[in-house]
């Protein structure tokens, strides 16, 4: 019985990934983990199940609420699918890495699974590429992981980016002042997300609190730009908590400036996004043009302590399809998924085009032979098609190679030596040619 197309269908809010766009998503991962391993980042793997009751240990309701759930024939006992990476991390750091000294500089990158209002464009899948700093409690630690995450969209070309720098203390303590709780202090958080004066002002007239707490929770949704927002925020707020988080951010922004990367800031005292883990510094990265965060992190100081280790940390992540949007079109990115040649040979005896192909792969170039026996057009055909970028023709008692490129059936004429010799394809793709 064949199957009709809606049969084989995906589920909606998951995608397969063909050969270009899986090349890009490779590119931009390998890029990322080359900047984390430049930093003294070393990778672990985590496991694509857990037990559910463990994970929910390190996950907030936020996280809870998103989480695939499903029994175990073997144990009993419930499987959940991680949507978050850093509670593993957690996990880990808390169970398997307590012999070591601190700190545990860790990066990762793999896929999660988050349930989710089926929108345009939303994925239920995300692919996560990002490091964990766990020992350190320190204005530099916070600071290093910003100045990462500036580089790492660098090596991917970008340069129109902003970095919205939060800090959850100060919200919280000026939350915390306020005296409210339950339903009202939720209504007051979303308004302030929302950056929705009208609405705190209308919730305020509902619920009394102090002049003082009046005036801080009034000001938080127009706290946001460039560095005029601490000093303003200064002249605000008089809760102690605040106070020492506007302090511990100003530390930040002062090595910041050292690592000269201060063009790339925003400040946003009134943002309260976030997973609920986080506990001080906290960061987005921004794209021009591109809607949604292309990384999100900042410091979590209580969340391995539930998993029984007390321990610091900060960390962020990549979202890589967020990124792939941003830089597929770059012109450096078109080609990662191309192969260097396909080696077409004339000849009834292989061991020549056998030896060309190591050669070629020895020397670092990607190479097919076209094992298919068909001519020379159809061939060609086939390498422009398949984004190959020459087709290397092995011909019978000649003692040079002809490379035609793909792209406009040009040909170079190669003395056999050359094959092995650095800066083959410069040679190829700048030469003229003939037709």
């Amino acid at each position: 019985m064949l199957l009709s197309p809606s049969d084989i269908a995906l589920p909606r809010g998951v995608s397969d990934f063909l050969t270009e766009a899986a090349a890009k998503i490779g590119t931009i991962e390998n890029r990322l983990l080359r900047v984390f391993e430049l930093w003294g980042f070393r990778r672990i793997i985590t496991p694509r199940l857990e037990y559910e009751d463990v994970l929910a240990t390190g996950m907030g309701d936020e996280l809870k609420g998103k989480t695939y759930r499903f029994d175990d024939r073997q144990s009993g006992r419930l499987l959940a699918l991680p949507p978050d990476i850093t509670p593993q991390i957690a996990r880990i750091a808390a169970t398997r890495m307590t012999s070591l000294p601190l700190p545990h500089r860790i990066s990762y990158s793999g896929r999660v699974l988050r349930q989710t209002e089926i929108q345009a464009g939303r994925s239920r899948e995300i692919f996560q590429t990002g490091v964990e700093l766990i020992g350190l409690d320190s204005p530099e630690a916070d600071a290093e992981m910003i100045v990462m995450a500036i580089e790492a969209m660098q090596g991917l070309g970008l340069d129109n980016f902003t970095l919205d720098l939060g800090q959850v203390e100060f919200c919280q303590g000026v939350f915390q002042a306020s005296g409210l709780s339950g339903e009202p202090l939720l209504q007051l958080r979303e308004a302030v997300s929302r950056k929705d004066s009208s609405a705190v002002a209308s919730l305020l007239k509902e619920h009394t609190v102090s002049p003082d707490s009046a005036r801080e929770l009034s000001a938080l949704p127009r706290l946001f730009g460039g560095r005029k927002v601490l000093k303003e925020a200064e002249g605000i707020v008089t809760n102690s908590r605040s106070i020492a988080a506007l302090e511990n951010l100003r530390q930040v922004l002062e090595i910041l400036d050292i690592h000269g990367v201060s063009d790339f800031l925003s400040i946003d005292l009134g943002e309260t996004r976030g997973l609920d883990y986080h506990s001080g510094i906290t960061f987005e990265g921004f794209v021009t043009g591109f809607g949604e965060p292309v990384c999100s992190g900042g410091r979590y100081d209580n969340l391995i302590s539930r998993y029984g280790f007390n321990a610091p940390a900060t960390g962020f992540t990549f979202n890589l399809l967020n990124l792939l949007q941003t830089v597929e079109r770059r012109p450096e990115m078109q080609n990662c998924a191309a192969t260097d040649f396909l080696l077409f040979n004339t000849c009834l005896d292989r061991r020549n085009v056998l030896q060309v192909a190591r050669t070629l792969r020895s020397c670092g170039y990607t190479t097919a032979r076209d094992i298919i026996r068909r001519d020379y057009n159809q061939s060609l055909d086939y390498a422009k098609k398949m984004n190959i970028s020459c087709m290397l023709i092995i011909a019978e008692e000649q003692n040079y190679y002809k490379a035609v490129r793909s792209s406009d059936g040009r040909s170079v004429v190669l003395e056999k030596n050359m094959i092995n010799q650095p800066g083959l394809m410069d040679y190829i793709e700048e030469s003229q040619g003939e037709n």
